[in-house]
């Protein structure tokens, strides 16, 4: 069961990746996830486009500090929710953004359509019960519709940043936490560390110095933390206990059940 999931895993990432190349080269990106220099809208700073408080305000009142969600809590706050999105559908970023607004943005954007589409199908006991969760082109930016698989694959995954994968959140039990504030440019780094170090010292990793058990994470997305070493040396960097390097390598079945406060 596991082989047949990593294989249309894979497949459903190349085809995120062959699908939104026209789309995210129509839109302004370049391959690394950044603007190109003619989709410039040097009007404004950045940091004064986007305003993430609206999020961090509704994540502070409905994201418990485990993750867990309270979607009827969201439900009741739909209003803020859509006004927010909506204030993020309406930028498209240009070359004036900096890495670190990008990923903000990014992150964010993702968080909160994921949110959006667990409403828009509440009640589901998994986001994969519902039809084209990471393929349907529903996340706007600008006057462009993208996927949330195209967010993750074609844009973050470029910026060769690969704390993303513990930031993103896929609204299920074995996903990495959704924390309870919202991403911001000048937090960024703290962040990314942050939520780096309490997944892979959590529960969803079983890590002695000999034997590992991991998320499935660290197998699906391999290729982006063994970019400048081992798995072992990336997971090193974080472990609270010191891996050998010949340590044995397994990894975990995920648990797609809604992250749904109980």
């Amino acid at each position: 069961m596991k082989k047949v999931f990593l294989s249309f895993l894979i497949l459903v990432s190349g085809a995120f990746i062959c699908q939104s190349c026209n789309l995210i080269s129509s839109a302004g990106f370049n391959s690394k996830g950044l603007p190109t220099p003619d989709s410039a809208n040097t009007s404004a700073a950045a940091e004064d486009k986007v305003d993430h408080s609206g999020w961090d305000q509704l994540l502070k009142k409905h994201v418990d500090d485990d993750g867990m969600v309270d979607y009827k809590g969201f439900q009741k706050d739909r209003p803020a929710l859509d006004k927010y999105l909506k204030m993020l559908s309406s930028m498209k970023p240009d070359d004036t953004w900096n890495r670190d607004q990008l990923l903000a943005y990014y992150i964010n954007l993702y968080n909160a359509y994921t949110v959006d589409l667990i409403l828009r199908n509440y009640p589901t006991k998994s986001i994969k019960d519902i039809s084209g969760a990471w393929t349907k082109e529903f996340v706007k930016i600008g006057n462009k519709e993208i996927s949330l698989g195209a967010i993750e694959n074609s844009l973050l995954r470029k910026m060769d940043e690969p704390r993303i994968h513990f930031a993103i959140n896929c609204a299920s039990i074995s996903c990495p936490k959704l924390i309870n504030e919202a991403y911001t440019s000048e937090n960024i780094e703290k962040q990314l560390e942050k939520a780096t170090n309490e997944f892979i010292n959590s529960d969803k990793n079983e890590i002695s110095a000999s034997q590992l058990k991991l998320s499935s994470i660290f197998d699906w997305y391999k290729n982006d933390f063994t970019e400048n070493g081992s798995l072992i040396e990336y997971i090193n960097q974080y472990s609270e206990v010191k891996i050998n390097s010949n340590a044995k390598v397994d990894y975990k079945n995920y648990d797609w059940n809604l992250n749904e406060a109980k």
